[in-house]
């Protein structure tokens, strides 16, 4: 009788440290059927000194995802590895712009600093907006007391 080990894919370590019928069992799958999916480009696992096999906590989420997708959603394999890769690509991206984001706040600062110490009549003059405003101001002429 096999243990039900649930692993997330936040939480997932990326250590490649279990051989190939531990992962095989933990994702609930054949070992060949790994073997597989590593030739399909599906799943990359380590090697070990020998040439053996090493996945990570992380490598058998994915190989259930892949499993849920084929079986429950009836994706094929290329579908998959299609899925797999633009998910990385969104994941990587994700992250770019978070970088991108804190070197943009970085850059607000620098210039609010920049212009704190040449402005001499102080930082009040520097206002940092979030988003343009759409506000519309209409401006009428005052009239003339004489007329």
């Amino acid at each position: 009788m096999y243990e039900e080990i649930s692993i997330s894919m936040e939480q997932a370590s990326d250590a490649k440290v279990l051989i190939i019928s531990v992962a095989a069992r933990l994702a609930g799958m054949h070992p060949q059927t790994l073997r597989q999916y590593d030739r399909l480009g599906l799943v990359q696992p380590g090697r070990a000194g020998g040439g053996g096999r090493r996945y990570s906590e992380r490598d058998v989420a994915l190989l259930r995802e892949v499993q849920r997708l084929s079986q429950e959603d009836g994706v094929n394999l290329a579908g998959i590895k299609r899925i797999i890769g633009l998910e990385q690509l969104v994941s990587d991206l994700q992250h770019r712009v978070a970088e991108l984001e804190q070197e943009l706040e970085s850059a607000y600062t620098r210039m609010a600093q920049v212009e704190a110490m040449t402005n001499p009549y102080g930082s009040r003059d520097l206002v940092r907006q979030q988003r343009p405003s759409t506000a519309l101001v209409v401006w009428r002429p005052r009239r003339s007391p004489d007329k």
